[in-house]
């Protein structure tokens, strides 16, 4: 089957097949957020070892599919190999810490808000929260795809198509994190649920808008790699792992995220 999904996506235009990737990752985040019909509350051990997981994914993707390739397809020996990718990552960093300090947000614990004073509503926060998760797991499938469209070796269709079914996993608990609490809130099932998978519709365009990039500007395309996983890195550290120690969980969250780190690496490596 796996196959199957290769031999579709190289038959395609690359820009296209990082649409439709990311429309996947997309909908695997709506999947979660319509466990909303079905219950009202998650368990919060769950909730953390879901979100832990959805860490240990973030953390391996951002090395075995960013930052390996990157400097793999990098010129040069010893110290100038290795600059393309830290630059890139250390910009990735920073533009989400930009973000993150511009843009007001509410985290899922409903007790701390970042970014600028804003007016709007606790469930417009929340979701910009999420949102900002989703910028960098957009960017990284897109410019994969846009790497195989310049004809870079390094870069190859199986590797982008196994990073798209990794972050489309640990979006599916993202989805569940958004809409639960808002049901919680007393928000109606459907309202919850828009709410949730309305996160990750910035995903299908970061994910165009680096394929697109990459695709005329080829000589980024380790730089972008690399920028994609500082970004997600970012989001783990300041975001991810934080919200998964609020509770009493932290074994449960721990193991979690090893869990996760092991799927994506063995589908990173199996099948990319």
């Amino acid at each position: 089957m796996f196959q199957s999904v290769l031999d579709y996506f190289e038959s395609i235009d690359p820009i296209l097949a990082a649409l439709y990737a990311t429309l996947f990752t997309w909908f695997l985040t709506a999947f979660g957020a319509s466990f909303v019909f079905f219950f009202k509350n998650m368990n919060r051990v769950v909730l953390d070892g879901m979100l832990g997981f959805t860490g240990g994914v973030m953390v391996a993707a951002s090395f075995w599919s960013l930052l390996a390739p990157a400097i793999e397809m990098s010129e040069g020996e010893g110290f100038i190999k290795v600059i393309p990718a830290a630059v890139g990552f250390a910009l990735g960093a920073l533009f989400i810490f930009g973000l993150d300090k511009v843009l007001p947000h509410l985290h899922i614990n409903f007790k701390e808000t970042e970014g600028v004073k804003s007016p709007w509503q606790r469930t417009t926060l929340l979701v910009l929260a999420i949102t900002l998760h989703n910028i960098p797991e957009g960017l990284a499938v897109g410019v994969l795809f846009g790497g195989v469209a310049a004809g870079i070796p390094e870069a190859s269709i199986a590797g982008a198509v196994t990073l798209a079914i990794g972050i489309g996993i640990q979006n599916f608990p993202e989805g569940i994190a958004v809409s639960m609490p808002l049901r919680r809130m007393g928000m109606s099932r459907w309202k919850s649920f828009m709410y949730g998978q309305s996160s990750a519709l910035v995903e299908p365009i970061a994910g165009v808008l680096g394929a697109v990039a990459v695709t005329f500007f080829t000589p980024l395309l380790p730089y972008a790699l690399a920028f994609a996983a500082g970004a997600m890195i970012f989001v783990v550290v300041e975001e991810v792992i934080p919200e998964t120690q609020q509770d009493k969980n932290t074994d449960i969250a721990t193991l979690g995220f090893i869990g996760g780190f092991i799927v994506m690496m063995t589908l990173d490596v199996a099948l990319g």
